[in-house]
């Protein structure tokens, strides 16, 4: 075996040890809002890597990721409440009868959430991705907001617009973060196999990679509701951290912080991802003194709602305008910078070859 990639192998599961000792650490030493803040950090990482699938690996403009995520909080909820809390919390028509006296554990719920959310995806995909460009981009979106009007008005399985209560709260950081490391590593595997070079060559140029031979739908329904998929377990993790969740909470907003994080981290790079979702999660609260009542330089000035979203919005046109690739455009982190900074060279082999 050449000697950098087992070095490689090596780092990566010292790494990945790291990572479970600061996680299991930061459960046991840290505040309940430092948890919070750190978990919502977690969902948003799992969001902006699976948008960044979409729109920067795949070269689909799609703005329906509010409406799987809706999906997969949904359906995360439904097959995890007790039936006790089912029964109290749908007073204006009583669940149907096949969900009633379901409850599962969260581990299982959470996949099945990305399952249907999955399945929700092909189905949105099929007549969407017929589309291109801005028409993708307003298809998708109004496809997120059928999904959100639906769960409205199924109330006897959604409870329609008086949403669901007593979700079981998961509040650990490995639980969050061990879902956000295995979106990564699937991704990342992804992007790297024959798959992923489609999934480029498609983004590049369609007509060239039709040319060689690259079925187009069918790997951009593949790169869709895989997209789909991993917006549904972050659903259903965000309907987890809050134990309560409704149909208002699905609105375009929430693509849009999705898309500052794909925009600033830069489109094309999984790492770019994970730092803009950590760094724009801590920021969005960090901010909130922005919104509130303030003295400066002796003029008083109000509390204005929403300050926060107008600060990230002239960010996003900063960046649109004039960085556009972002903060790592399509380069990732990888253990060849480090061995090379190390000084330990390749061997013959490779060199030669």
């Amino acid at each position: 075996m050449d000697n950098r990639k087992s070095i490689k192998t090596a780092l990566t599961i010292a790494f990945l040890l790291v990572a479970v000792a600061a996680l299991y650490w930061g459960d046991n030493n840290l505040s309940r809002f430092q948890l919070r803040i750190l978990n919502l950090a977690a969902i948003f990482v799992i969001l902006g890597a699976s948008m960044n699938l979409v729109i920067g690996f795949s070269g689909m403009f799609s703005l329906g990721h509010a409406g799987f995520m809706c999906v997969g909080a949904y359906t995360a909820a439904i097959l995890t409440m007790s039936p006790e809390s089912k029964e109290l919390i749908y007073y204006m028509e009583p669940i149907i009868p096949l969900l009633a006296n379901v409850q599962w554990p969260v581990i299982p719920a959470t996949l099945m959430a990305g399952v249907v959310a999955g399945i929700f995806g092909v189905l949105v995909g099929f007549p969407a991705l017929r589309l291109r460009d801005d028409y993708l981009a307003i298809a998708t979106l109004g496809f997120a907001e059928i999904i959100r009007i639906i769960v409205t008005n199924t109330i006897s399985i959604t409870n329609g617009a008086l949403g669901l209560k007593n979700i079981p709260s998961e509040k650990s950081l490995l639980f969050y973060w061990g879902f956000g490391i295995l979106t990564i590593l699937v991704l990342k595997a992804l992007i790297n196999s024959s798959w992923g070079y489609a999934f480029k060559a498609i983004r590049d140029n369609e007509i060239a990679a039709e040319a060689m031979g690259i079925s187009v739908f069918k790997h951009k329904m593949l790169s869709f509701s895989i997209g789909a998929f991993f917006a549904g377990i972050a659903g259903a993790l965000m309907a987890y951290l809050i134990t309560s969740i409704d149909p208002t909470m699905f609105r375009f907003l929430f693509t849009f912080q999705i898309v500052l994080i794909v925009v600033l981290g830069g489109m094309g790079s999984l790492t770019g991802s994970v730092i803009a979702g950590v760094v724009i999660t801590i920021a969005m609260e960090w901010l909130r003194f922005v919104e509130q009542p303030m003295s400066l330089m002796g003029m008083d000035i109000p509390g204005i709602p929403g300050m926060r979203m107008v600060i990230f919005s002239l960010l996003l046109l900063i960046v649109v305008l004039f960085y556009r690739q972002g903060l790592m455009g399509t380069r990732e982190f990888n253990w060849d910078w480090v061995l090379d900074k190390l000084g330990i060279a390749k061997s013959k082999e490779r060199e030669v070859s």
